[in-house]
C-alpha cells in the first residue's frame, strides 16, 4: 500500500514523516513554497526536527497530482476552518476531494483526518469523489475516518504516542485503516463501530473542553467583580483530587476555537437547537472584548488617556511556544483596542511577520522599546515573557501605565490586573 498524504502543515507533515519511516509515502500539498522549504529539510510549524525530516527515507513531496496517481491509500488532513458568520467551511476539504477523486482508481481507499460534523464524509465528500473518479462507492473505493489528535507545539504528546480513533467504511476496510495506524501509533488505537461515531467523537472532545474553559471564564468574571482573585480560588479548590485544572483566558486554534460549530450547524440543520454548547461558545468568544474593558477602565481609574494610548500586545499565536496563528483569538483583542482609537503594537518571537500580515493584516514589531506603553496585555504564555519577569515587562511602559496578565505568568501582586 503506497500511501499519499493531502495537506502538510500542522498535522499532515508529522504523519507523513511517521509514515515516511516505514514504507512509501508521497506527501502533497498546493502550496510550492511549503514543499520547496521541506524538500531543504526546514518546518517552519516546527512540529517536525531537521533531523526528523532526514529520517523519514520513503517520504517524498509534490504539488503534482499526477504523482500521486500509483498512491493507493489517500489521508486528507486539510484545514476545515469557520466562516465569519461562525459556519462550517468546507472549501478545503471539497476541493482536497476533488484533487483526490482525479486520480482515484478501483480498490482505493480515502482516510479523512480534519474535523468534520457527523456524516461529513459520506455526505459530503463521498459524492464528490463519486463525482470526479466515476466510481462507485463502498464497490470500487473506500473511505475512512480517523480523526487527528494534534496538539501543536506539545513535545510530549506527538502524534504517535496519543491514541488514533480509526473507522471505516465497511468492517473490512475498517480492519485496513486499524492496521495502518497501528503501524506508527504506539499508544494503540481505538476502532469506532462507524465513520459517524468517529467524526461525532473528534467535535466533542474540543466541545467538552470548550465548555470547561467557559465555566472557568465565568467564574474569573464573578470573581473579578467580587475582588477575589481567580488564580488562587483555582489552586485552592484544584486541591480536590476530581477538579478539573482548567484555567480562563481567550478560547482559539484550530480545534477547540471551531469544532463546537461543526456540531452545533449539524445540530441545527436537523432540527435541533443547542443551548448550552453556543452559550459557551459566545462567552469564550466575548472574552477579548471583556480584556480590553477591564484595561480601559483602569487606565480611566488612572487618569491615563485612553483616545491614542499606545498598547503593547506581547504575543499573537493561540497558544504559547508555537508559531501557531490558526484562529488566534488575540486578534480580539487588537481589533478592540483600536475601536478606541489606540495604537496597538504586537510582539511575538515565536510568528513569521509576513503570516501575521496575510491572515489578519497585523504587522508585528521586531524589538520592545522602553519607556513607551500606556498599557500592556501579557495574551501568550510564552516561555520568553517569562523570563522577562515583572521588572523588564513594565520596562516597556511608560512612569504611568497598566500592565494586564492574562496568562498568569507573573505572581498576583506583580501585575495591575489579572483575569
Amino acid at each position: 500500500m503506497k500511501l499519499a498524504i493531502i495537506g502538510l502543515g500542522y498535522v499532515g507533515l508529522p504523519l507523513a514523516v511517521e509514515f515516511g519511516k516505514k514504507r512509501q509515502v508521497v506527501g502533497f500539498d498546493i502550496n510550492q513554497k511549503r514543499i520547496d522549504e521541506l524538500k531543504s529539510g526546514n518546518d517552519f510549524t516546527l512540529e517536525t526536527t531537521g533531523e526528523e525530516l532526514h529520517d523519514a527515507k520513503w517520504l517524498s513531496y509534490t504539488t503534482n497530482l499526477d504523482d500521486l496517481r500509483d498512491c493507493t491509500c489517500f489521508i486528507v488532513t486539510v484545514p476545515t476552518p469557520i466562516d465569519e458568520h461562525k459556519r462550517p467551511d468546507l472549501t478545503p476539504l471539497i476541493k482536497a476531494s476533488e484533487s483526490v477523486g482525479k486520480v482515484l482508481k478501483k480498490g482505493d481507499i480515502v482516510i479523512y483526518e480534519s474535523t468534520v460534523y457527523p456524516g461529513a464524509t459520506e455526505e459530503d465528500c463521498v459524492p464528490v469523489l463519486e463525482k470526479f473518479s466515476g466510481l462507485k462507492f463502498n464497490q470500487d473505493f473506500f473511505c475512512g475516518y480517523s480523526p487527528e489528535r494534534i496538539n501543536p507545539g506539545d513535545k510530549e504528546h506527538r502524534v504517535t504516542t496519543i491514541k488514533k480513533v480509526t473507522s471505516g467504511s465497511t468492517p473490512e476496510i475498517a480492519d485496513k485503516v486499524d492496521v495502518l495506524y497501528n503501524e506508527i501509533i504506539t499508544a494503540g488505537t481505538h476502532k469506532a463501530s462507524s465513520i459517524k461515531v468517529a467524526e461525532a467523537a473528534k467535535v466533542i472532545e474540543n466541545t467538552q473542553r470548550d465548555l470547561n474553559i467557559a465555566l472557568i471564564n465565568e467564574l474569573a468574571l464573578i470573581f473579578n467583580k467580587m475582588g477575589i482573585d481567580t488564580e488562587s480560588v483555582l489552586l485552592a479548590a484544584g486541591s480536590k483530587w476530581n477538579f478539573l485544572p482548567f484555567r480562563p483566558g481567550l478560547v482559539g486554534g484550530h480545534c477547540i476555537g471551531v469544532d463546537p460549530y461543526y456540531l452545533t450547524h449539524k445540530a441545527q440543520q436537523i432540527g435541533y437547537h443547542p443551548e448550552i454548547i453556543l452559550a459557551g461558545r459566545r462567552l469564550n468568544d466575548s472574552m477579548g472584548a471583556y480584556v480590553v474593558a477591564q484595561l480601559v477602565k483602569a487606565m480611566m481609574q488612572r487618569r491615563i488617556q485612553v483616545d491614542g494610548a499606545r498598547i503593547l500586545v506581547m504575543g499573537l499565536t493561540f497558544k504559547e511556544n508555537c508559531p501557531d496563528l490558526r484562529n488566534t483569538r488575540v486578534v480580539d483583542i487588537v481589533a478592540e483596542l483600536k475601536e478606541y482609537n489606540c495604537q496597538v503594537d504586537v510582539y511575538d518571537p515565536w510568528i513569521s511577520a509576513e503570516e501575521s500580515e496575510h491572515e489578519y493584516g497585523i504587522t508585528p514589531i521586531a524589538k520592545l522599546p522602553a519607556d513607551a506603553y500606556d498599557g500592556i496585555i501579557v495574551a501568550v504564555a510564552h516561555h520568553q515573557f517569562k523570563a522577562m519577569g515583572e521588572a523588564a515587562i513594565r520596562a516597556l511602559g511608560k512612569k504611568a501605565h497598566v500592565l494586564y496578565d492574562l496568562k498568569y505568568i507573573l505572581p498576583a501582586d506583580a501585575s495591575d490586573l489579572r483575569l
